[in-house]
């Protein structure tokens, strides 16, 4: 059964890449057969494996944060950043890279940022003559990164998923420390790479771009908002951490929750009419939402069956501890080269955890965070959403064609070695 899983999860991966029909609804498909014909579950039992915290969770962030993206705010915001750099084209990688973190995780989640930002950087590349390769990996890179920030749509799967393992009291924390791990390492990778090309390539060239407008009333409203919501979110689990005896802080912090708090702060922008509440509804990621949660009801088919624990003892028992945490980095890796982050790799691996870190005694917060920075360093691959949306944003198809190989064979291999190197400085630190 658990070879038949295995098979059934690539075979869902790989239908869903060759006939662009969503890959959530093979696996609903595949759930489905698994488990109610050969497993003998009820379909009742099988329905309810459908994530509903996760779906509602990812639903009601890109309900709140869609009218910053249907009333320009976050649009305008990744001008103004872009506008300031003009004056410092040496450092554009890191500016772009930066641009799309903050644009990310003030809510808009990864495929908007990219849609956004993928255009506008090759763009800027034909202009500077900065290298296409390094501006693909700055966009996607902070599209990605900013995406893992705790009240982000990333961040917040992230959390849910930690949940439901042993370790729920410390899903913030181990959250948190994903985030910035994911953040830090890019910003050496493109810090690295900005400087050698500086220095073997000649300096890019300065660049023209009209100075953004002001953000009007309803804009700078959206902005506060957004803000508030984050300021709400953080402070309670910050404190928490702060004064763990308070048992007022520790009442508050558990009745906080992302996902209900979006729904509020939704309905208080739909109250302000800061978007067309039809346009918001539309761009909530429908798309998104139903590969996550059908892979995912094939993964809790896996976990009843036993394949994860069955991964999970393989890693822990016949490979050594030492290299554990860099063979996560490279399954994960390897995964999301075809895959997503969020449908595919983290539910599928963070469930495997606790079972490691039963058979190694290894810190539970490396090993979630190792997974996240393998998963990250092949979003840039031609074959998952990252790499394809870069490759969908090329102006013609000889652009396409040139770039195409410089990301599947360079840019692939050399972040999952940054990956690699970055997951064993965190088993030093962790």
């Amino acid at each position: 059964m658990t070879v038949v899983i295995l098979i059934a999860i690539s075979l869902a991966i790989l239908l869903g890449y060759k006939t662009k029909i969503n890959t959530g609804l093979f696996g609903i498909i595949f759930a489905y057969i698994i488990g109610c014909f050969f497993m003998g579950i009820k379909p009742s039992a099988l329905i309810s494996m459908w994530p509903v915290r996760i779906f509602f969770v990812i639903m009601s962030i890109s309900l709140f944060y869609n009218f910053a993206i249907v009333n320009g705010t976050l649009e305008k915001l990744a001008m103004r950043l872009l506008y300031t750099c003009r004056k410092f084209p040496n450092l554009l990688p890191l500016f772009i890279y930066f641009a799309a973190t903050i644009i990310s995780a003030l809510g808009a989640d990864f495929f908007t940022v990219l849609a956004t930002f993928a255009p506008i950087t090759l763009l800027i590349c034909r202009k500077t003559g900065m290298n296409k390769m390094l501006g693909s990996i700055a966009v996607t890179y902070g599209a990605s990164a900013g995406s893992h920030f705790m009240t982000s749509s990333s961040g917040a799967v992230f959390r849910e998923l930690i949940e439901r393992t042993k370790y729920a009291d410390e899903s913030f924390a181990y959250a948190t420390t994903i985030f910035i791990a994911t953040l830090i390492l890019p910003t050496v990778v493109i810090g690295v790479w900005t400087f050698i090309s500086s220095r073997t390539a000649g300096a890019i060239q300065a660049y023209h771009i009209d100075k953004p407008e002001k953000f009007n009333a309803i804009q700078k409203r959206t902005l506060t908002l957004i803000l508030a919501l984050v300021f709400t979110v953080l402070i309670f689990p910050m404190l928490n951490i702060i004064f763990p005896g308070s048992t007022a802080i520790n009442y508050l912090n558990s009745k906080i929750d992302i996902g209900l708090m979006a729904i509020v702060f939704a309905v208080i922008a739909m109250f302000m009419k800061l978007g067309d509440q039809k346009k918001v509804i539309a761009k909530v990621p429908w798309n998104t939402l139903i590969m996550i949660c059908g892979v995912g009801m094939l993964i809790q088919v896996a976990i009843e069956a036993g394949t994860i624990d069955m991964l999970a003892g393989w890693v822990g028992s016949s490979i050594p501890k030492e290299i554990v945490p860099l063979m996560l980095t490279l399954i994960a890796g390897i995964m999301a080269f075809f895959s997503s982050t969020l449908g595919v790799v983290t539910p599928a691996l963070f469930p495997t955890v606790a079972a490691i870190v039963a058979a190694t005694g290894l810190n539970p917060m490396l090993l979630f965070t190792v997974i996240v920075v393998g998963a990250q360093a092949a979003v840039i691959s031609p074959f998952s959403s990252g790499g394809s949306l870069i490759l969908g944003s090329c102006e013609s198809e000889e652009e396409r064609a040139e770039l195409f190989p410089k990301l599947m064979f360079r840019a692939v291999p050399m972040c999952l070695m940054f990956a690699l190197a970055g997951s064993l400085v965190l088993t030093l630190i962790l």
